[in-house]
């Protein structure tokens, strides 16, 4: 098998994996899988809200999913840990499959786009857009967003900021797609600049100091040349008294 074809079938797999944990733990909030090989097998880093109910009692439900994942996906000695996430409101994944629910048990759906964007913002994530596609009204399909916030929709902020969540609600006229993306709060834009002082910028690059002194020096010389230039002289003041004089006797 060529290399390219390795990496697509490690890719399908590793997609399957994620679809089946979105199913068995839902019931605990899915927000996330990380798969990592390592000399000792097949590292599994599940992120969930709850964990105890992933973990089961005398973890009877971690020992059937590692089973399960070693069984049907064919990972090498797969160990599974299970991370409590930090922020709920900020997890793109579980505020999708939340989302979803609230449509699932009748929510309307601007009240549900608007109640999303307002918990994850009140979170204190710098972003959020919410899609919702599907027969909302009627039979036609239509599409509506909700935002709120600053958004990248590409590029590397994109890539390395703006956190994706996707889920489905089933509903009696068919499904309904729900997309949400959120941008980190501690997202730092590439025009987003701090100019230091001088005195921390040497701290920081001490080997710059030959170049950055010399342009000081000369800066400050400028300066003081400038500010004599501004200074009348003692010539000119005693040559401008007695034009003023002659304009007294005159307006008298």
């Amino acid at each position: 098998m060529s290399s390219e074809r390795k990496f697509v079938t490690e890719n399908i797999r590793r997609v399957l994996l994620k679809e089946y944990l979105m199913k068995a733990v839902d019931r605990a909030g899915f927000g996330g899988v990380d798969v990592q090989r390592t000399p000792m097998g097949t590292r599994v880093t599940l992120i969930t809200e709850r964990p105890g109910i992933v973990i089961g009692r005398r973890g009877a439900a971690i020992k059937m999913l590692t089973n399960a994942i070693e069984k049907d996906f064919k990972f090498d000695n797969p160990q599974v840990e299970v991370q409590e996430v930090d922020n709920a409101n900020l997890n793109a994944q579980i505020m999708a499959e939340k989302l979803a629910f609230a449509l699932e048990r009748g929510w309307h759906f601007r009240r549900a786009g608007h109640s999303t964007v307002r918990r994850v913002m009140d979170a204190g994530a710098r972003g959020c857009h919410v899609v919702i596609a599907g027969k909302l009204t009627g039979e036609r399909h239509r599409t509506e967003k909700f935002k709120e916030g600053y958004i990248k929709f590409c590029g590397e902020p994109k890539l390395k900021f703006v956190r994706q969540g996707f889920a489905v609600a089933k509903l009696k006229p068919g499904v309904i797609g729900v997309k949400v993306e959120i941008m980190a709060p501690d997202a730092r834009l590439p025009d987003e600049t701090d100019v230091a002082p001088i005195e921390d910028a040497l701290k920081i690059l001490p080997e710059m100091a030959d170049k950055i002194r010399p342009k000081q020096e000369s800066a400050l010389a400028e300066a003081v040349r400038l500010d004599l230039e501004a200074v009348p002289k003692e010539a000119d003041i005693m040559a401008d008294e007695p034009k003023v004089e002659e304009k007294k006797e005159a307006s008298s």
